[in-house]
């Protein structure tokens, strides 16, 4: 092809120019193309081989042409040139070959130029929400909320412009409608996928078996969502059936794995939320898919898979509902490598919706991290080895079996194993004694104890671990090219995958004093019979700079939602905290308030007479309080803990006394947590006992829930190796740790419990605080500040509950 249909003669002149220039060597530059579609702008990035790509990488945007020259004149590409521009043609790079005159071009790959987008129409679409509009037929008794009609108005802008919208919407605004209108409606406009991504499970639920089928109905044309959970909620057809074999021929047809194989066999989604029963997880982990144990291609039951299934079905979809793990999952393989135009772990999208936003830096805290366990060895020493009831199975017995293969590998694991085991132990009770009564230890600097206790016994578990990696590199190089395509040959590539991982771990603790972005640190565990063991975790200290790159300046619209996003009237923190402080993306920052009648409905109590919580009387004192505002109450209640050990004994002293009143009391891990609520909500008057997760999604509206007790301000353990390490960094920035840092997390933490109160705009009660620092401390204020304005009472107990069960019992 003449280069004239491909440049203009300016960009032409320039390119030859620059070839010359380099003395007619091989010049990589990145062209930009005017609205004819012809290379207009030159900009040379680099000079040499297909080594020089990564250089010229930062200076290509999607639409571009990634442009060289071969020095010989011939243009045919090399199978180097076909793997660049694939590599780059993944962000819709094009690329050209020329010659040094530059008057014939190649053209290996066109770019994908963007597709002018469509706007849509913010009234239009606030207009749903209005008296009479489309959902207002859709929904009786039907009431327009202002904040909600506002919020659908200010996405549906954000979309249309290309910014991130950080938005607070209050208890009762309704976000999930209105995030999901505009989503549905660029979806339709514009061809342009949507991903939903959320904290909790329950909204998933709520999203896909409510809001969604009526939003979607409201629109013309028929529009697909599809939820994409974590693959391990998925059944592993290929695992299942291993497990079968392992188990032998059992006759009970109540055997949990019969009765998983037969619902097998008619179940449309292999998702374990539709089991009939709840298998123990011991049993489930042993069948459950894993991405490092998948098979792709060459598995055997790749046509009927489940999770291949979800993806296809996500291929077709206008919007994905998804949690923040599997997101964070699929923005680390694009940051990757893997390219934002193409699929990785979900298909390609163009906006993101972050519901529950404030759980945002947790999750990617959570993600982003590596642990290691003796219990992870044992569980990937199990999948290459096992035996049970005299037969021998994994993936060095698998690959014993293939034709040809010399008999070593299988005589000496066992030795190797045992060897990985002895080193493991050794480094777990070293590690648990440096950790001592406490609950973990910081690796903070480097000293003589943590050489021994840490350093050194990882030294020898990653010994340990590659002596069983070389014994499956030396199998696989005398596997014979007749069978190299056999399943167990893939079996134990992902295998040594697998164990690469593990001793990367190992060797990032080597290094951990040169490492300041992450945090190194041992935590105790406890198995379920009360056996310790340690962790070795490894945590990212800051996750803004990795949001910033993967998410905000990559995406053209990110909307992040919550109902506690400020501290006071302030973003700042969660905008800190999350990377948008310092991000190029255009930013704003709104607040929707409730509509819901705070100020008539909600009592906010603290009683002024509560002992300090660090005093030797406070837990006594709590579990009496406890007793007298739930007595009061009649029940009804949510009673709030920052840890189990607190729970546990207001718990042991206040059940038996509830029980003598006939009111049922529920205790967090009695039973799984769905079911947990079920009983709590069905069961009016009772009272349910909870820390952690229950700060948050519980949703329990009309008189199930009428008294929310918070024991304790939600303030992290400062001790926790995380927490500590964030703090030093604030301080070594110039800042305050706790006015920064500990305070407006607590504030937010807080809220989320206010928050489980008011569910209805009928819905009536109180949230008593035990906490006496809500009172006595200045910045107490900071927290009652950032509600909303409700009813007080600051009294001695005795009235405060006479004052509750006034308050409760009004109509």
């Amino acid at each position: 092809m003449r280069a004239g249909e491909r440049f203009t003669e300016e960009a032409t002149a320039q390119l030859r120019d620059a070839i010359a220039d380099a003395g007619y060597n091989e010049v990589f530059a990145a062209g930009r193309l005017d609205e004819r579609g012809l290379v207009f702008e030159i900009v040379v990035g680099a000079r040499g081989g297909v080594s020089s790509v990564p250089a010229i990488a930062g200076f290509l945007d999607r639409g571009d042409v990634l442009i060289h020259n071969h020095p010989s004149g011939i243009l045919e590409p090399s199978d180097a040139d076909l793997a660049v521009a694939s590599r780059v043609g993944e962000n819709g790079v094009g690329s050209y070959i020329v010659d040094g005159d530059v008057r014939n071009v190649y053209v290996i790959a066109e770019p994908v130029r963007a597709r002018a987008l469509v706007a849509i129409d913010p009234d239009e679409l606030a207009g749903v929400l209005e008296k009479g509009g489309k959902l207002a037929a859709r929904l009786p008794d039907y009431e327009p909320r202002r904040s909600q009609i506002d919020l659908v108005r200010s996405i549906a802008e954000a979309m249309n412009g290309g910014y991130v919208l950080a938005a607070e919407a209050g208890t009762g605004v309704g976000k999930s409608f209105a995030y999901l209108i505009p989503s549905f409606a660029w979806a339709a406009r514009n061809k342009e996928r949507v991903v939903v991504s959320t904290a909790t499970i329950n909204l998933q639920r709520q999203l896909m078996d409510k809001d969604i089928p009526l939003v979607a109905s409201i629109f013309k044309k028929s529009l697909k969502a599809v939820l994409v959970k974590g693959r391990g909620n998925y059944l592993c057809r290929t695992r299942l059936q291993e497990a079968i074999e392992e188990e032998g021929l059992f006759a009970d047809d109540e055997h949990p794995l019969r009765r998983i194989a037969a619902w097998a066999e008619t179940s449309a989604t292999g998702d374990r939320s539709d089991l009939s029963f709840w298998p123990e997880e011991s049993l489930w982990s042993r069948v459950r898919s894993e991405a490092d144990d998948c098979l792709n291609m060459r598995c055997p039951f790749r046509e009927s898979c489940f999770v291949l299934k979800v993806k296809r079905d996500a291929a077709d979809a206008d919007l994905i509902v998804a949690n923040h793990h599997i997101l964070f999952s699929d923005l680390a393989a694009r940051s990757g490598g893997a390219g934002y135009e193409s699929t990785a772990v979900l298909p390609p999208y163009g906006t993101i919706i972050f519901d529950e936003a404030h759980a945002i830096e947790s999750s990617a805290t959570s993600f982003f991290s590596d642990e290691l366990t003796k219990f992870s060895v044992l569980k990937q020493s199990s999948r290459l080895y096992r035996e049970r009831r005299g037969r021998k199975f994994g993936v060095i017995v698998k690959l014993q079996n293939l034709k040809g293969l010399p008999p070593g590998v299988l005589k000496r694991f066992p030795d190797a194993a045992d060897a990985l085991f002895a080193a493991m132990d050794t480094a777990d009770a070293a590690a648990l004694a440096l950790i001592g009564p406490a609950m973990n230890f910081r690796l903070a600097a480097r000293s003589p104890a943590i050489e021994a206790s840490v350093l050194k016994p990882l030294v020898g578990v990653e010994r340990a671990i590659l002596s069983i990696a070389e014994l499956i590199k030396d199998a696989l190089d005398d596997v014979p090219e007749e069978v190299e395509g056999d399943q167990s040959v893939r079996e134990a590539e992902l295998a040594l995958a697998r164990l690469s991982s593990l001793a990367a771990v190992c060797a990032r603790f080597q290094g951990f004093d040169e490492d300041p972005a992450n945090v190194y640190w041992l935590d105790r565990g406890k198995t379920s019979q009360g056996e310790a063991f340690a962790r070795f975790c490894v945590t990212p200290l800051d996750i803004s700079d990795t949001m910033n790159e993967a998410v905000f300046d990559q995406f053209r619209a990110v909307v992040c939602l919550s109902a506690t996003l400020s501290v006071g009237d302030s973003f700042e923190f969660w905008k800190r905290r999350v990377g948008l402080s310092n991000t190029g993306a255009r930013a704003e920052c709104m607040a929707f308030p409730s509509p819901f009648p705070f100020d008539r409905n909600a009592l906010l109590g603290a009683p002024d007479d509560a002992p300090d919580p660090t005093s030797p009387e406070w837990q006594a004192w709590i579990n009496e309080a406890i007793y007298t505002l739930v007595e009061a109450s009649g029940g009804k209640a949510l009673v709030l803990f920052t840890s189990y050990t607190a729970l546990r004994s207001a718990w042991d002293a206040v059940k038996p006394r509830l029980d003598a009143l006939g009111i049922t009391a529920f205790r967090q891990g009695d039973d799984e947590r769905s079911r947990l609520m079920d009983a709590f909500v069905a069961d009016v008057s009772s009272v349910l006992f909870a820390t952690d997760s229950f700060w948050e999604g519980v949703d329990a509206p009309g008189e199930t829930l009428q008294l929310v007790i918070i024991t304790k301000l939600p303030f992290r353990v400062p001790t926790d190796p995380v927490q500590k390490a964030r703090a030093e960094a604030v301080e070594r920035r110039g800042g305050n740790s706790f006015m920064d840092l500990s305070l407006p997390e607590a504030v937010i933490r807080f809220k989320q419990g206010f928050g489980r109160l008011i569910r209805h705009s009928e819905d009536r009660g109180a949230v008593v605080v035990l906490d006496s620092r809500l009172l006595a401390k200045r910045y107490g204020r900071v927290f009652v500040s950032s509600l909303p304005k409700t009813n007080t009472c600051f009294k001695p107990l005795a009235e405060l509950a006479a004052g509750l069960r006034e308050f409760v019992a009004r109509p």
